[in-house]
């Protein structure tokens, strides 16, 4: 007997009902600035994910025991950045009225926004954590204020200062690092040396964690829109997403800015799916 086509990640095959982890993806980079693809990230990350195993030698554990749902991809509007961040704060806010935590796909950082956007609405003392080589603080990109070269200045806007901490970034414009300077957020460039203690002064509040991959150095990652020179390893990365999921409260996340068609070599996408394996299995529920 046929069975129906259904394409999910790895493992990531139950029932929303019954399912305590959403992931759904975001296919969109109307507001790229350099090399564009990330629309097709999300179904990419789908078709390779069963190219690895459902068991992690990193963490001791198997997909098998998570009841995650992989609901597919929004239909978003190309060029209108309004509706979809509509679109997406509205899927965010659905899982969450549920009572279950939403992991985003991107699609291109701007993405994020909508998911924030849900957040604060539930979360009042949200605090952000944005793992990236980029600060993505300019208040406007060529005059458009959507744009993933602004997407942490318009979380700010919603979370205030101190609350988004940034790790891995070694690229930004002098307005950006001067605007970070008068503490409205707090920039940690290059790697993640102050992690722990950022962690640390967190403690049990709520966290929304947003990694784009292109903190990965491009000779690990080289399938992204902007890649940048300097950038951590797999498994430095690894080890700070390990970290922040055991240690702290992550209440959403998303994994941004692959662009597959870049890397026709497909280590890119490979490695996106490990990342989104591992960081699925250390979530705390």
């Amino acid at each position: 007997m046929l069975s129906k086509n259904t394409a999910t990640f790895l493992g990531c095959d139950a029932e929303y009902a019954d399912a305590n982890i959403v992931l759904f993806g975001a296919p969109y980079d109307s507001t790229t600035s350099y090399r564009p693809g990330a629309r097709f990230g999300s179904q990419a990350m789908r078709n390779e994910s069963f190219a690895l195993e459902l068991y992690s030698p990193y963490q001791h554990r198997d997909l098998s025991e998570l009841s995650v749902c992989d609901s597919g991809d929004l239909e978003l509007p190309f060029g209108e950045s309004e509706l979809m961040l509509t679109a997406i704060e509205k899927c965010t806010g659905t899982i969450l009225h549920d009572g279950k935590l939403p992991v985003l796909l991107g699609g291109e950082h701007s993405v994020t926004l909508g998911a924030i956007r849900a957040m604060v609405h539930k979360y009042t003392n949200l605090q952000i954590i944005h793992i990236d080589a980029h600060c993505d603080l300019r208040n406007d990109y060529l005059g458009a204020r959507y744009s993933h070269g602004s997407v942490m200045r318009r979380a700010w806007e919603l979370v205030g200062d101190g609350r988004i901490h940034q790790f891995g970034i070694r690229s930004g414009d002098l307005e950006e690092y001067n605007w970070a300077a008068k503490g409205h957020v707090r920039l940690h460039g290059f790697d993640f040396s102050h992690l722990m203690a950022t962690i640390a002064e967190i403690g049990n509040h709520p966290v929304y964690l947003t990694i784009d991959l292109d903190v990965l150095d491009p000779s690990v990652f080289p399938g992204t829109g902007t890649p940048e020179a300097g950038g951590v390893n797999f498994l430095q990365l690894l080890d700070a997403v390990l970290n922040i999921c055991r240690q702290t409260h992550v209440v959403g996340c998303d994994l941004v800015e692959l662009a597959p068609q870049l890397d026709p070599s497909g280590i890119s996408t490979v490695t996106a799916c490990k990342l989104l394996r591992e960081l699925l299995l250390a979530l705390k529920l």
